[in-house]
């Protein structure tokens, strides 16, 4: 099975993402950053947030949806906002996108947010509702079910310090994780966490038996020539020891967001 969790930047780098999605052959793709519009048949749409500007892939979902036609797509929102062509408002959802190929049944999920709620008139004052979700999937070949979860974290003004709203964050991650987890089978947990390797987020679910992949691995950095701030750790990818991992890389090339792809390959 191979699983790769990106967090998309809204499909800024479209030829190339979609390139990289059709081209990676995943068995499950873990998305951040997703975006899916209505009422405006526009490619492109406008994020404007203050100073900030950044060009969306308007309807990101359904051209994914169409790219993997073998594959189950599960959306899961946190907000419906305001984006722009030209001067039209023109609203959106933005959030998670999950997808499975279909030789794998989805016989168990679990959703929900982890900070926050759905924003229903509006993007939100940052930090903005987040959620998680968490899928059980029957793997055929190995004959047992494996449970895989991921996350976009907040985003806090101040940076990726641990803070109040992240430890809760974390704890309501691993109560989301419980739901759909019998804890005796395979777990793993991926996204763009948001934090930095030192969290006590990591230390929540270490009591899952959850153990991350990025640092252990000697990988230093997460993200692209895209990002320039500092802090350049975002994403993880945790698993529980009877994970058996063939592969587990931190992709450098091609470049396809401001984030690098988490592949796993897993017997």
């Amino acid at each position: 099975m191979r699983i790769v969790s990106l967090n998309t930047w809204g499909g800024r780098l479209h030829a190339p993402l979609m390139e990289y999605l059709a081209y990676v052959d995943a068995d499950v793709l873990c998305l951040q950053e997703v975006v899916r519009s209505s009422g405006s048949s526009a490619d492109w749409l406008l994020y404007r947030d203050g100073d900030v500007e950044l060009p969306q892939r308007a309807h990101l979902f359904d051209e994914i949806c169409t790219l993997l036609p073998d594959y189950d797509g599960f959306f899961c929102p946190t907000a419906c906002g305001e984006l722009f062509d030209g001067e039209r408002v023109v609203l959106s959802q933005f959030g998670l996108a999950t997808f499975v190929r279909r030789s794998f049944p989805v016989i168990g999920q679990a959703l929900g947010f982890v900070h926050g709620a759905f924003s229903h008139r509006g993007w939100g004052a940052h930090p903005r509702p987040r959620n998680a979700h968490c899928i059980r999937l029957f793997d055929q070949k190995a004959g047992t079910a494996v449970t895989i979860a991921h996350m976009h974290g907040l985003r806090e003004l101040n940076g990726k310090a641990d803070s109040p709203a992240r430890h809760a964050q974390a704890e309501a991650l691993v109560s989301l994780i419980e739901e759909g987890w019998p804890g005796n089978e395979r777990l793993i947990v991926c996204g763009d966490f948001n934090v930095l390797p030192d969290s006590a987020t990591f230390r929540s679910l270490g009591r899952l038996g959850l153990s991350d992949l990025v640092v252990s691995h000697g990988h230093s950095d997460t993200r692209t020539s895209h990002y320039s701030k500092d802090g350049r750790f975002a994403d993880y990818m945790l698993v529980t020891e009877d994970v058996d991992v063939i592969r587990f890389d931190v992709v450098k090339q091609p470049e396809i967001s401001d984030h690098r792809p988490l592949l796993l390959d897993l017997r």
